[in-house]
């Protein structure tokens, strides 16, 4: 390689990682306020769960995204994959919530979990658990169904 080469090298490297210590000082909060970190607000609703199974299958698909019990994986800490992360939460919690008993269970969730559309694709390769089988998503959803009750589907 000749020196010419590396210089460029270098310095496209060196940009980089200016870019990367610039792009990490962007407060999310600032692009939009669905990037800025939700954090974990106090749970105020507990949930009757009809079975520890249905709890157990709720907790590892949907509470990441859709609680405020929320486990924070190291790359949510690291722009631009934190802005993404918590995107995701603050539309989760807004469409539902378990810990705040905010539209607990209705039939386009039955829909989404039974098509596979929740969990959403993209946070599977990172969270395995919550790839759950055909007969677990019939499992949660029955057990959503039994815990929340037909006449209580659009929740708090």
């Amino acid at each position: 390689m000749s020196r010419r080469t590396r210089n460029i090298i270098l310095g496209i490297i060196g940009i980089g990682i200016i870019g990367f210590i610039v792009f990490q000082s962007i407060p999310a909060g600032s692009i939009s306020a669905d990037f800025a970190s939700p954090g974990n607000p106090p749970v105020t609703y507990t949930i009757p769960w009809d079975s520890p199974q249905t709890e157990t299958l709720a907790r590892s698909a949907c509470f990441d995204c859709h609680s405020n019990e929320t486990h924070y994986p190291w790359y949510s800490n690291i722009a631009p994959m934190a802005w993404l992360v918590n995107h995701d939460i603050n539309e989760g919690r807004r469409k539902m919530n378990f810990s705040t008993n905010t539209h607990l269970f209705s039939d386009e969730m039955e829909k989404q979990i039974d098509s596979g559309e929740m969990p959403k694709n993209v946070y599977l390769p990172l969270h395995p658990e919550a790839n759950l089988t055909a007969e677990q998503k019939k499992q949660l959803i029955d057990g959503l169904i039994a815990t929340f009750g037909v006449d209580d589907f659009n929740g708090g």
